[in-house]
This record gives C-alpha cells, structure tokens and sequence, in this order.
C-alpha cells in the first residue's frame, strides 16, 4: 500500500495492491500504474532514472 495524491480527483488516496495494473515508464523513470479510487489512471514514480545502459 501506499499514499498518492491523484492528479484527477485533487485527493490524498491510500492505493491498494488490487488497484495497481502493472509497470509504467514515464519521462525515463520507471512507475507503477494503478486506477485510483476516482477511476483515474494513474502512475506512482520510483523515483530513479533509467539510464540507456540498462534499458537495453
């Protein structure tokens, strides 16, 4: 579990494991994707970069 703030519905929403939909990457960093309680599609960043090394 964890707290995101959703960039649709403007909430603090805690996620739970059944929400998260899988992997994302977003701007080179990786995430994961989950449906919050709104309905909106979401993506909670890891916060570390992918270099091009280890993405190939």
């Amino acid at each position: 579990m964890f707290v995101h703030h959703c960039s649709a519905c403007d909430r603090r929403q805690l996620i739970f494991p059944s929400q998260i939909k899988g992997t994302a990457e977003l701007a080179g960093e990786p995430g994961l994707a989950f449906t919050c309680w709104c309905g909106s599609e979401q993506v909670w960043l890891l916060g570390r970069k992918i270099s091009a090394a280890a993405a190939a």
